[in-house]
Formats: structure tokens, sequence, C-alpha cells
């Protein structure tokens, strides 16, 4: 092995690394039983950001047009609060919130299929303090869809 090749590799990180010596991580949500395309399929991370946006704005203008008289830092507690709200309701009765639902997607627990409220409700609070949706896995699912065992899928 040269020099460029050993710095390439740690360029392109450790999974091409691995993908180049053999090794066959197969597709996204291929561990968790879930098709690679077409409904059941693990959403995408730009249908997901899409949807968490399309919710947020919707939660913004409920709360600066209905709670607050101008947009400061009350709107964006109140639309926090909203949001909240709105995530456990939808989520946990139906499976989806509006962003959601426009962007094809679906919320589901790994066993059932269905999404338990109280599980919803994990899923939504760790949601809201937005660190664990940062941490991510090779699937692409966030923190607090692996602690409230949930995934979302495209429906």
């Amino acid at each position: 092995m040269d020099k460029r090749q050993a710095i390439g590799s740690w360029l392109s990180g450790p999974r091409a690394a691995m993908e180049e010596a053999g090794a066959d991580f197969g597709y996204r949500g291929k561990e968790l039983g879930l098709p690679e395309e077409g409904p059941g399929a693990l959403a995408g991370t730009g249908r997901r950001l899409g949807a968490l946006a399309v919710d947020w704005a919707l939660c913004l203008l409920i709360a600066y047009g209905l709670i607050t008289d101008g947009y400061g830092q009350a709107t964006s507690n109140w639309a926090l609060l909203i949001f909240l709200v709105l995530s456990v309701l939808t989520v946990g009765s139906v499976g989806f919130t509006p962003g959601k639902r426009l962007f094809g997607m679906r919320v589901v627990e790994l066993g059932t299929g269905r999404v338990n409220p109280l599980r919803a409700l994990l899923r939504s609070v760790l949601l809201c303090v937005a660190v664990p949706a940062l941490i991510w896995d090779r699937d692409g699912r966030g923190l607090h869809d692996k602690l409230a065992r949930t995934v979302e899928v495209r429906i």
C-alpha cells in the first residue's frame, strides 16, 4: 500500500476502508428488517428535515398568530411547546405529524408497526431537547428513535 492509498482511505472514512477490504454493510435498514426501497423503507434525511421544517413553521405560525403579538423569544418558547404537544398527539395516535404526512412518512415501532403513546411522548421530548436527534447511527436513525425503539419509514 502506498502513501496515497493510505491517506485516501483515511479521508474517505472507516466505512469506505472496510468496504474496500471486503465488508458488506448492506443498505440502510437491512439490519432492522426493512425493505431497501418503496413503502416501509427508511425515510431519507432530506424528507425528515423537510417534515421537521414544515412542522416547526406551522408551530411558529400558531404561536405567532394566536398566542404572542410579535416575534420574539416568547414566540419561540410557545412554538416549542406547541411542537411537543403536536408531535405527541399526532404521532401517538395516527403515526405522523402534518409535515411527515406531507413528505410521505410515518413513525412506527420496530416490533409492532404502530406507535405506543408513551413511546411517542419519549420520542417527542427527546426530539425537543435536540441533542439526541443530532446523534445518528449508520442507518440514519437518531438517538431519540433508538431510545424509543421507533423508526421513520416511507408510506
